[in-house]
């Protein structure tokens, strides 16, 4: 059951339906229908039918006879995001070397420390989504609000793909010390090392869960 707080219930049965299928608990093909995720989440169907409606605005199911199917984030789609990242990430990673604060560098030191633990323990989920935090709070000290809005949403979508990738056996420590070389390269200053780090990084997370290569 969903604890409903300060967002509204819409909103937060919305962001829970999301969340399970960017992380694969509703798996594409499988049909969703309002009685049933009523039932299941305890709300009535107003707010089912509203997040239902925002679901299929973002292309994450359609209609059917049947009821709504669940589309998801393919394998295709990833590889656009993945590219997407490419492009942009690196932009938005030369504004964070120029706008973080020290408070920013800290908090991104404290997470990949914290990242380094869970590493140590190979607890992919925790490590991943430390990894979102790690990620928002550069696209947060880039000053860009615009950027930071694609950004989020892009991170957001990869989210069983950022899982899948970070269960290879040696990925997991990989990516942690692709982030310890990014933040060195962000806290030395040097813009055209950080962007360096974060297309190594963007490019073999592709590389392990779409198969991309480096461009």
């Amino acid at each position: 059951m969903i604890e409903y707080k300060s967002v509204s219930l819409a909103n937060q049965v919305y962001e829970e339906l999301e969340n399970r299928i960017l992380n694969g608990t509703y798996a594409p093909g499988q049909i969703i229908t309002e009685k049933c995720l009523a039932e299941e989440l305890k709300v009535s169907r107003t707010p089912i039918r509203e997040a239902l409606g925002r679901l299929a605005q973002e292309r994450l199911i359609k209609d059917s006879p049947a009821g709504n199917v669940v589309i998801g984030v393919s394998k295709e789609d990833a590889a656009d995001l993945f590219e997407v990242k490419r492009r942009v990430e690196t932009l938005i990673v030369r504004k964070a070397v120029e706008n973080i604060t020290e408070e920013e560098l800290d908090e991104l030191s404290l997470i990949l420390d914290k990242q380094e633990f869970y590493a140590m323990k190979e607890d992919a989920r925790i490590v991943r989504d430390l990894d979102t935090d790690f990620h928002d709070l550069i696209y947060r000290a880039s000053r860009s609000i615009m950027l930071e809005t694609v950004l989020t949403g892009v991170h957001h979508k990869l989210l069983k793909f950022r899982k899948l990738s970070l269960e290879h056996s040696d990925r997991i420590k990989e990516s942690v010390g692709e982030h310890r070389d990014l933040l060195d390269a962000i806290k030395s200053g040097d813009a055209d090392l950080a962007e360096k780090m974060m297309l190594r990084h963007v490019n073999n997370a592709c590389r392990n869960t779409v198969g991309g290569d480096e461009q």
